[in-house]
């Protein structure tokens, strides 16, 4: 069975609430979402933090504004596009990437 999203709510600025179709509800931090994102340009800054993990990154001063989702937009059928406060938009979060992120709320 293929898990899909039934309904989407904004808890406030920082936290979004994912119903699933077998009823699990996940409350998502937009912070942990914009540190998830799957493009390839958020992979490779990942990928080389990790590789040099004494290395500071220097953040102009709008990169440490809270992030918030401005929109969030269905990709066909199997992802949403979301599109943050700073202007990222590049990554497709499929309903199975968003399924692995997330806190379960009762």
């Amino acid at each position: 069975m293929e898990l899909t999203p039934t309904e989407l709510k904004r808890l406030d600025d920082q936290s979004l609430l994912i119903s699933w179709s077998d009823g699990q509800r996940k409350r998502y931090a937009v912070s942990e979402l914009r540190k998830a994102c799957p493009c390839v340009m958020c992979r490779n800054e990942r990928k080389a933090a990790a590789a040099e993990p004494e290395k500071l990154t220097i953040l102009a001063p709008n990169e440490l504004a809270p992030v918030k989702i401005d929109r969030m937009v269905l990709a066909g059928n199997y992802a949403y596009r979301i599109t943050f406060s700073d202007g990222h938009n590049t990554g497709l979060f499929t309903f199975e990437h968003l399924r692995e992120l997330g806190e379960v709320v009762e």
